[in-house]
């Protein structure tokens, strides 16, 4: 399925397990829960904090529930994200929830449940035509990073400034948050880099070194996740450079750097939020309950004016 058919909705990225293997968690109870007896399977898409702290939301929301959670990681990998579904179909759960690799792999990852009559739950992104899944929780990708990019134009004022983006992982959260973040610059501003760092902080470290010598005057940056983010800030402080960077996430960390002032902002999209709403509305849409099929997640942008107003980002 080409990107374009696919969106972010209104209100990331942007995406984790410590193990590929499939793995059970313990189920619990609560009185009047829509859970029982539902076993969900949750298809993970990455490593970074976002995913590992979307994992504990999911299992701690469905242990409330009464439900049982499946868990799989498929560590950035398409092929891997669908031999994790068609894993998760051979064990006959009643729904999956998925927080996708990649928006392409998304066509051959609807088919496979649809076709095994498993309801698909996505988090993070839906696709333009819903009928094909259960429902979504969906964050507003491209707005992520728009917010982003009104912060620099605010600070930039009329001045002309270049600004380097450093991305997370092609094909999924990250794309559309750098789409966002290009599209809402003002004309001043000049996107004068933009590599990836697939998520990993070693490797933003040294893209953002590069980055620095090829272009000194470098202003801003934009960075796709906060761990990210504080790799990038160590290879601008070693460079000797004040480089103010935005990034995204609100974990406490990146509260407290951006308090310091070693970020200038950071978006906050709790991974918490996503986690427990994906599940409370699986079961509310398994049990035909009146729930909204497409849900969003707020999103803030946070400075050191707000940054006491940041929602809880991990359990």
């Amino acid at each position: 399925m080409p990107k374009s058919m696919l969106r972010p909705v209104s209100a990331l990225a942007a995406i984790a397990l410590a193990a590929a293997s499939l793995s059970a968690c313990g189920s619990g109870t609560e009185a009047g829960g829509s859970g029982d007896s539902v076993t969900l399977g949750f298809v993970n898409g990455a490593n970074t904090e976002f995913h590992t702290c979307l994992l504990k939301a999911v299992e701690a929301q469905a242990g409330t529930s009464g439900a049982k959670v499946i868990s799989a990681n498929s560590k950035q990998d398409p092929g891997t994200e669908l031999s994790n579904i068609e894993d998760m179909i051979s064990r006959n759960v009643d729904a999956l929830i998925v927080q996708t690799v990649n928006v392409d792999a998304l066509k051959n990852d609807i088919a496979k449940a649809k076709s095994a009559n498993i309801p698909i739950f996505l988090t993070s992104v839906v696709t333009d035509d819903p009928s094909d899944i259960l429902g979504a929780m969906v964050v507003d990708l491209g707005k992520v990073g728009a917010l982003d990019a009104e912060w620099i134009a605010g600070d930039a004022g009329s001045a002309p400034a270049e600004v380097g983006v450093i991305a997370g992982a092609p094909g999924a959260a990250s794309d559309l948050m750098v789409k966002g973040f290009t599209g809402a610059l003002p004309a001043n501003v000049k996107v004068v880099a933009n590599q990836p760092g697939m998520f990993n902080r070693a490797k933003a470290q040294d893209v953002a070194e590069n980055m620095i010598q090829a272009h000194p005057d470098l202003k801003y940056a934009f960075v796709a996740n906060e761990d990210m983010a504080f790799g990038v800030h160590e290879a601008f402080k070693a460079a000797g450079k004040n480089v103010k960077i935005v990034t995204v996430n609100g974990t406490e960390q990146g509260l407290e750097a951006v308090k310091d002032g070693r970020f200038s902002a950071t978006v906050a999209n709790s991974a918490t939020d996503i986690g427990q709403g994906a599940v409370k509305n699986v079961l509310g849409l398994l049990d035909k309950q009146p729930i909204e099929k497409i849900s969003q997640a707020p999103i803030k942008l946070i400075t050191k004016d707000n940054v006491d107003e940041a929602p809880q980002y991990c359990l």
